[in-house]
Formats: C-alpha cells, structure tokens, sequence
C-alpha cells in the first residue's frame, strides 16, 4: 500500500464517521419535530376553549361593571338628594330654632334675677360634690 491509498482510506473512515454523525443528529432532529408538533397541536388543542371561557369571563366582567356604574350613578344622586335635604333643613328649620333657643335663654336670664342689683360676682358660689366652695373671685380678693 502506498501512501496515497492510505490517505484515501483515511479519507472514506472520517467521511463514514461524518456521515453517521449527521445521519444521528438529522434523526434526533426529526424526533424533536414531531414532538413539537404533537405539542403545538395539543396546547392549540386545549387553547380554544381556554380563549372560550376567558372570552365568557370578560364578557360577564363588563354586565357586573355595567352594574355597579348604575349603582354607583344612583347612589350619587341620592347623596346629592340628601344633601339637598339637609340644607333644606338646615335653612327652614335652623333659623326659627336659634331665635327660640336665644329667647328662651334671654328668658331665663331674665327670671333668673333677683331684681337687686347686687353685683353677680360676689353671691356666686360653686357647688362640687355636695358641698359649696367659695368661687375663686372670692379667694383672690381675701388673699
């Protein structure tokens, strides 16, 4: 055998080599494929009724949204409503009452005299657990 032909058998070992590589590796390839297929057609499978049922959600989201925007619509105008009523109220009733309580408190003012006029200070008292104590006027002006 001369050195070429051992060259050229050299050359066919690594070529057969190379070739089973590839011919592995284009195998392992092929397997990869069609699980991925098997799996793009399950997810794709169980994806619709997924979407379905998301879509159903959603769509029973917006009528509970739809609800509440009434509600809360209704709500604010029975709370401009009852602010209304309260100033209402406040205005028709507030005024008269102010003047009845003022004159029912210059009333007992008034009844409330002895008709001397002895200065008020001075026959003031202060009545603490049922007992009287001089008012502090008083202590001031002895001390």
């Amino acid at each position: 055998m001369t050195g070429g032909e051992v060259a050229g058998i050299l050359v066919a070992v690594f070529w057969a080599i190379l070739v089973s590589f590839l011919a592995v590796v284009l195998v392992r390839l092929a397997q990869t494929l069609r699980a991925t297929t098997k799996l793009v057609a399950d997810v794709t499978e169980q994806a619709v009724p997924l979407l379905v049922d998301a879509s159903a959600t959603v769509r029973s989201a917006q009528t509970q949204l739809d609800r509440v925007d009434a509600i809360a619509s209704d709500v604010q105008e029975v709370t401009s409503n009852a602010s209304a009523l309260s100033s209402t109220v406040a205005s028709t009733f507030g005024g008269p009452l102010v003047k009845v309580a003022a004159f029912g408190y210059g009333v007992r003012k008034a009844l409330g005299r002895d008709g001397e006029d002895a200065p008020r200070g001075s026959a003031r008292r202060t009545v603490i657990v049922g007992r009287t104590v001089p008012s502090s006027r008083r202590r001031k002006q002895k001390g």
